[in-house]
């Protein structure tokens, strides 16, 4: 019998950044008070990464832009990220948890799962649970000890369910989610609370007289993959409990893409100034698709309005790519496609379905171009390597720079905010 469990921290950005003003003489916890991790509004970019309680007691949501925060709070306090800190204090998680466990899977930089070991010989199952619960408060308590964090716990037989039950009630608890309690503690649990299950599935769900996850759990599931497909089979199980797919830390960087957002600090009508900055963003994530030695087979193209309307298009490449071009021409057709003609404050490129040069399948016409262009590609990047990245330039970039536009938001704060339930 295998008990796992999952370990998340409590506002992990706003934590550590609070563990990095006390420690250089702050005398205010900003985890007690109204604070948020967030951008620079004064440049108009960037979004809630993080809140403490307080804030959330205004109505301040994770992922919502700053500047309607401080319409809720404006007395609000904001401080900007520092992923350099925010990986040192993962670290120091992760090399804590090493002492009681040598499986320890990462999720993202702020939550992991653990297989957790007996220290002793135990008798029946409910001596193992009461073992483990002991066990996971004893962790607890020494992180908020020695790390001056908190954590929250969730202990199951699965990774999903442990996942699932360290999302109850926060912060510094440990909860269990055992086949026999599913019922009882999360059928009841509003179907967007699922795991896998975000905002515009729980919906669909709505639509279907499907309220909360005990309702999921009891639908026949064909209902469900005629409407949404093998995601409405997955999130079936899920309500099930029935761990059906890899949920773990492997998975998710296996299915990982890569992308660009760019916000501007002011808002563009102009499609050629557009296609300008589209180009720049194709070429940063094409370069980093080459640095990973990964093609992408689809591409997306998310686009924010200046009153923070947001339209996403997306379309799969006939062949995979990481050339800068036809990332470049694949985003123009994509925005061209669905922009309203509003004026624009953010625009964003992704990439996803991932794969190798050993998996891609090309005729040869595909290999000739793709021969050319990867050429004129690695020689760029080998030029921007040794010389810095404004070693070469495109004439029109000398224009865009004037709008004044810049990368807001790193991957790594895209995974924070859209990973578990809220993510689909």
């Amino acid at each position: 019998m295998q008990i796992w469990f999952h370990i998340d921290v409590n506002s992990a950005f706003l934590s550590w950044t609070a563990l990095d003003l006390l420690n250089a003489g702050s005398h205010e916890d900003i985890r007690e008070i109204p604070a948020i991790i967030g951008g620079d509004i004064h440049k108009r970019h960037g979004v809630v990464l993080a809140k403490s309680t307080s804030a959330k007691a205004f109505g301040i949501r994770t992922g919502e832009p700053v500047t309607d925060a401080y319409k809720k709070c404006p007395y609000l306090k904001n401080y900007p990220p520092n992923h350099h800190r925010y990986k040192a204090y993962s670290q120091k998680l992760m090399k804590l948890l090493g002492t009681y466990s040598p499986e320890i899977i990462q999720y993202s930089i702020d939550e992991c799962f653990m297989r957790y070991i007996l220290s002793e010989p135990a008798g029946d199952e409910q001596e193992i649970r009461r073992m483990s619960v002991s066990a996971a408060k004893e962790i607890k308590d020494r992180i908020r000890q020695e790390l001056k964090f908190t954590v929250n716990i969730g202990i199951s037989y699965n990774k999903l369910l442990a996942k699932m039950a360290s999302d109850f009630e926060k912060p510094d608890k440990v909860h269990t989610l055992f086949p026999d309690e599913i019922r009882k503690k999360m059928w009841p649990l509003p179907a967007g609370e699922l795991f896998m299950v975000g905002p515009s599935t729980a919906d669909r769900l709505r639509l279907l007289g499907i309220k909360t996850i005990g309702d999921l759990a009891c639908t026949d599931p064909e209902i469900l993959t005629s409407h949404l497909k093998s995601h409405g089979k997955m999130i079936w199980e899920y309500a099930n409990g029935i761990e059906g797919a890899e949920i773990d830390g492997r998975a998710k960087n296996e299915n990982k893409g890569i992308g660009n957002m760019t916000t501007l600090s002011s808002d563009v009508s102009d499609k050629k100034e557009i296609f300008k900055i589209l180009r720049e963003l194709a070429e940063k994530v094409a370069r980093r698709l080459r640095q990973s030695e990964v093609l992408a087979g689809l591409v997306c193209v998310e686009i924010k309005y200046y009153n923070f309307k947001s339209a996403t298009h997306q379309t799969q490449l006939l062949t995979p790519s990481n050339g800068s071009s036809d990332l470049y021409q694949a985003a123009c057709r994509l925005f061209e496609e669905c922009w309203s003609g509003e004026p624009v404050r953010l625009l964003g490129i992704r990439t996803s379905k991932l794969c190798t040069a050993q998996e891609q399948q090309l005729n040869l016409f595909d290999m000739e171009k793709s021969e050319k262009m990867l050429k004129l590609d690695q020689a760029l990047d080998a030029i921007r390597g040794r010389y810095g990245e404004n070693a070469v330039v495109r004439g029109s970039r000398m224009k865009a720079e004037k709008l004044g536009w810049e990368q807001e938001i790193p991957d790594e704060d895209f995974n924070h905010m859209s990973r578990g339930k809220r993510h689909e």
